[in-house]
């Protein structure tokens, strides 16, 4: 797709498959992974446009990607058309499209001008959307816009309509209000919105299983499905995959040491993989391990796999035997299974050097 239009995808008779924005978990890492599992476009996570204009560190940070992370859509947080501009023209040769978030409804968001408020403002988002198609030359690259909708949905379907006339490519639409959290998705309005316009429309919303995209697919029209939440519970579920299987977590496992990713972010993305296949108490062990835990915990298990016998030989291959042990059905042994994962985070973290290592692309400096 790179050099590409990727509005060629919405032509080839199934609903797009769209990674979505996530704070702290849609980076680089795990785009790679679930590109592996048919996902067709990958968003970064939310990147505030003024801090990233203003900061060298904070474009160097907060935007890394690499020559096979495309198609790509990069998301900004933006209340003023200018710098929302300038900072597409600094992504736009890494990347395939930028996106203004329209939806995110956290408190400081809306209070410093940003995400679901903008809704409100169909002026203004038509107005960036516009000086981000003049000053962008190629005429492929994509300007969207993902929204909340309004308890009125006639405000959403005229700001719809206002910033397609704007030029927008395509509009993402999470089925709920800003003041709504985990109430049922309405699913109905995304049909609404998109039979008043002529542009792709991506639906957005409890989107966990291929079952779901099909439902949605069938009941709102739409071009597109995005899921989050659903992705981090199975990075495999575009893929057809009703569960997490087995070689995807060894996947993410390897991609993980290959990029460098950081513990944290290496063990919340397993948290969510494992929940489903793990008990109560080992959720709960495994949940509270960290970085210094496992460098304390390192000589410990050192010595068990010694009283166990376990071949040093196996080398790199031995996250991949834990992960095995870890989700064998035949293993009812709490403790032993807790064993397994925590020696798949010694052997990954604390005795290969892979990590200190990225092989990754960043952003140019501008």
């Amino acid at each position: 797709m790179d050099g590409g239009n990727i509005m060629d995808l919405f032509h080839r008779g199934r609903p797009v498959r769209v990674c979505a924005p996530m704070v702290r978990y849609s980076k680089l890492a795990f785009r790679c992974l679930v590109r592996k599992y048919d996902c067709d476009v990958c968003f970064t996570p939310m990147i505030i446009a003024a801090d990233f204009m203003r900061s060298i560190k904070a474009r160097d940070s907060e935007f890394t990607t690499s020559k096979t992370d495309r198609p790509l859509i990069v998301q900004f947080a933006a209340k003023d058309a200018q710098t929302l501009a300038d900072a597409a023209c600094v992504v736009s040769p890494f990347s395939d499209g930028v996106d203004l978030n329209c939806g995110c409804p956290q408190r400081w968001a809306v209070s410093e001008g940003y995400g679901a408020c903008l809704i409100n403002k169909p002026e203004l988002v038509k107005d960036m959307v516009r000086h981000v198609r003049n000053q962008i030359d190629n005429p492929n690259y994509t300007v969207s816009i993902k929204i909340r909708i309004h308890k009125d949905l006639r405000k959403t379907v005229d700001l719809c309509q206002k910033v397609e006339a704007a030029g927008v490519s395509w509009i993402t639409v999470h089925g709920r209000t800003a003041d709504e959290r985990h109430q049922p998705v309405h699913y109905d309005a995304i049909k609404t919105i998109k039979d008043s316009l002529s542009i792709p429309v991506i639906a957005n919303g409890d989107i966990k299983s291929m079952q779901d995209v099909e439902a949605v697919y069938e009941l709102t029209g739409v071009d597109g499905v995005m899921a989050a939440r659903g992705l981090l519970a199975n990075p495999a579920m575009f893929a057809g995959y009703e569960e997490t299987p087995l070689q995807c977590v060894w996947d993410w496992v390897d991609i993980a040491v290959e990029h460098g990713t950081p513990f944290t972010c290496f063990h919340h993305h397993l948290i969510y993989m494992l929940e489903r296949i793990s008990s109560q108490p080992e959720r709960r062990v495994f949940n509270s391990l960290s970085r210094d835990s496992m460098k304390r915990g390192a000589v410990s298990i050192r010595s068990t796999r010694r009283r166990k016998r376990v071949s040093p030989s196996l080398g790199v291959s031995l996250p991949r035997l834990f992960v095995n042990m870890m989700l064998d059905d035949s293993h009812n042994n709490s403790t032993l299974r807790s064993f397994a994962l925590k020696c798949l985070l010694n052997s990954t973290y604390f005795s290969s050097s892979a990590n200190q290592t990225c092989g990754i692309q960043r952003s140019t400096k501008k």
